[in-house]
C-alpha cells in the first residue's frame, strides 16, 4: 500500500481505463473491468466511500415503496441484486426481517401490504431471503414491543438485507486490487485532455501536493454527488439528503427492522447490535457535497416521526448517541418531490472514451458496473465481453472476516493494523468512521480516538504533532456534527457497556 509504489504505476504506463470516485459505483467498475482482464486504476480525491457510499440506510433491498409508483422493472433489479450480494458476500448481506404495521383509518390497508410484500418476494426470483408473511397483533409485540397498538390491525413481515456500506465498498476495491487494479485515495483529478486516442489526466495528491500525469483510453467519471463538476462532465444531477441518527438499543429496542410512515416517505427502524438506527429524510440540497451535515430540524423529523409510532419511548436529542448526513445524487427531475423522483441509473458518453456513470443505489452498484464494464470492453475493443461478477464471490473467506462484520467489533491494534497495511488507511477518521464504523457505536470516542491515533502513529510513522493533528481534524469531525445535529457532545454521552466493545 506504499503510495510511492502507486504513483509510479499510476504514471508509468497507459491505462485501459480511468476511473474518478472510490464510492460504490467507482469500486464495483474498477473491480468488473479488472475482472475482464482490462488494465484500471482508480482515484478519489478524499477517502474511499467518503460520500453517499459511507452514509446511506445500510440496506441491500429492492424498495419495497417503489411497487407503489409502479416502477416494477427497477423493483426486479435491486431485489435480483439482492439476492446476487447475498450468495457473493454473505458477510455484508445480513438477513433482516422488516414489520410493516397497519393501522385501522390511517395509512396503507392491511389487504394492501399484504399483496405488496407477496408481490415483493416474487420479484427477488420467486425466492426472497425467506418468504414474507402476515402477523396478527400479539405477533407484532413480540417482536416490536414498544411500537404502538391503538387501532393496530395487524402487519406484514418482509425481508431485505442490512449490510455495512464502507465496508462494502473498501472489499469491493480489494477484490479490484487483487485483479490488478491500481487504487489511491486522497488523489484528486485536476484536469482532463484527450490527445488522440489517449486521455491525460492530472492528478494530485493531496497529501504531499505532488502532481501527476495518468494517462488511459477511457475515463468513468463515477463520482456521485461531485460528478456535475468533473471537467468534461454531461451530469445534470438532483441532490436529495437523508440523514440517519443511532440510539442506544435500551432506548429503542426491536427484534426485527420496523417500518413507519411519514406521508410517502418510509423510515426504518433497524437494530444494529446493541444500538438502534433510525432514518432517512428525503430532501432537496444545493450546498457543496462536502457540507451536508444534519441539522436539528431533521433530528426533530425524525424525533417527531417515532413518537408517532413509539410513544411511550419519548426520545430527545440528547439521546442520539451518533448521526450522519449523505446524499443521493439522483438524475436530474425537477418535477415533484425527491422522494418521487427516480432512483434509475444512468451511463452517458458525451466524448469518446468518456463515461459520466450516476444515478442508482447502493444494492444495484454491481449490475451498474456491469453495464459500465460492456461498454469499455467495446469501445476498447479488448477484454472479455461477459461480466464475471455475478459469480465470483467478492473476496475468498479467510482472516479478514474478522475486521468485516455489519456490527462493529472491538477496537483492536490489530483491526487498525490491518486497516492501515490491508485498506489504505491515512487519516484517523479514515479507521474510526469508515473502516470500522467505531465512532458512530461506540460512545467513549475521546480515548477511542487517542488509542487509536497512537497505533497508527507507530504504523505510519507520524511525529508528536501530527498525531494532535489528526485528533484535532478527528475532534472537529465530530463537534462540527454534534454542533449542526444539535444533539449532546460524545464526551458527554453516556459509557456504552462492556459487550458493545
Amino acid at each position: 500500500m506504499n503510495r510511492e509504489t502507486v504513483f509510479e504505476q499510476l504514471t508509468g504506463e497507459i491505462f485501459d481505463a480511468f476511473v474518478i470516485g472510490g464510492g460504490i459505483v467507482g469500486a464495483g467498475v474498477a473491480r468488473d473491468a479488472a475482472m475482464r482482464g482490462l488494465r484500471v486504476a482508480l482515484v478519489d480525491r478524499h477517502d474511499f466511500a467518503f460520500g453517499t457510499s459511507s452514509r446511506s440506510s445500510r440496506l441491500l433491498h429492492g424498495g419495497l415503496r417503489y411497487l407503489e409508483q409502479g416502477r416494477v422493472r427497477l423493483v426486479r433489479e435491486a431485489s435480483v441484486e439482492k439476492m446476487r450480494l447475498h450468495k457473493l458476500a454473505p458477510h455484508l448481506a445480513q438477513p433482516l426481517g422488516f414489520v410493516f404495521p397497519a393501522y385501522r383509518g390511517e395509512g396503507r390497508p392491511l389487504w394492501q401490504l399484504g399483496i405488496g410484500v407477496k408481490l415483493y418476494d416474487l420479484l427477488c426470483g420467486g425466492r426472497n431471503l425467506k418468504p414474507s408473511r402476515r402477523l396478527d397483533v400479539a405477533a407484532v409485540q413480540g417482536l416490536a414491543p414498544q411500537l404502538k397498538i391503538d387501532r393496530l390491525a395487524g402487519a406484514v413481515l418482509y425481508y431485505d438485507g442490512l449490510t455495512n456500506d464502507a465496508r462494502l465498498v473498501v472489499d469491493t476495491l480489494r477484490s479490484a486490487a487483487q485483479h490488478g487494479a491500481v487504487v489511491a485515495n486522497y488523489t484528486r483529478l485536476v484536469d482532463a485532455s484527450r490527445r488522440g486516442e489517449v486521455w491525460h489526466c492530472e492528478v494530485r495528491d493531496e497529501l504531499t501536493g505532488r502532481t501527476a500525469t495518468v494517462r488511459a483510453r477511457a475515463i468513468v467519471n463515477a463520482t456521485g454527488p461531485w460528478a456535475e463538476g468533473v471537467p468534461h462532465s454531461a451530469v445534470k444531477l438532483r441532490l436529495s439528503k437523508g440523514i440517519h441518527i443511532v440510539v442506544d438499543r435500551a432506548r429503542l429496542a426491536t427484534r426485527e427492522a420496523v417500518v413507519i410512515t411519514e406521508g410517502k416517505r418510509l423510515l426504518f427502524v433497524l437494530p444494529w447490535g446493541e444500538r438502534t438506527i433510525v432514518g432517512t429524510t428525503d430532501t432537496d440540497y444545493e450546498g457543496a457535497p462536502e457540507a451536508v451535515r444534519v441539522q436539528p430540524e431533521d433530528v426533530r423529523y425524525v424525533l417527531d416521526t417515532v413518537a408517532r409510532f413509539f410513544p411511550r419511548v419519548d426520545l430527545q436529542p440528547q439521546d442520539v448517541i451518533s448521526s450522519w448526513a449523505g446524499l443521493r445524487p439522483l438524475v436530474a427531475n425537477p418535477d415533484g418531490t425527491p422522494s418521487d423522483v427516480s432512483r434509475e441509473h444512468q451511463i452517458l458518453s458525451p466524448e469518446p472514451g468518456w463515461w459520466d456513470i450516476t444515478g442508482g443505489k447502493l444494492t444495484t452498484y454491481r449490475l451498474m458496473a456491469e453495464q459500465a464494464g460492456d461498454r469499455l470492453a467495446r469501445f476498447l475493443g479488448k477484454g472479455e465481453a461477459h461480466s464475471r461478477t455475478a459469480d465470483e464471490p467478492l473476496l475468498a473467506s479467510g482472516p479478514e472476516a474478522a475486521f468485516s462484520s455489519i456490527v462493529p467489533g472491538a477496537c483492536t491494534r490489530a483491526a487498525v493494523e490491518h486497516y492501515v497495511r490491508h485498506e489504505w488507511a491515512r487519516h484517523l477518521d479514515d479507521v474510526l468512521v469508515r473502516r470500522s464504523s467505531w465512532h458512530y457505536y461506540h460512545t467513549d470516542t475521546e480515548a477511542q480516538a487517542r488509542r487509536v491515533a497512537g497505533w497508527m502513529a507507530e504504523l505510519l510513522n507520524w511525529s508528536p504533532a501530527m498525531v494532535e493533528h489528526q485528533l484535532e481534524r478527528y475532534h472537529s469531525l465530530v463537534d462540527q456534527a454534534a454542533a449542526t445535529a444539535g444533539t449532546a457532545p460524545r464526551s458527554s454521552a453516556p459509557a456504552a457497556s462492556a459487550a458493545g466493545r
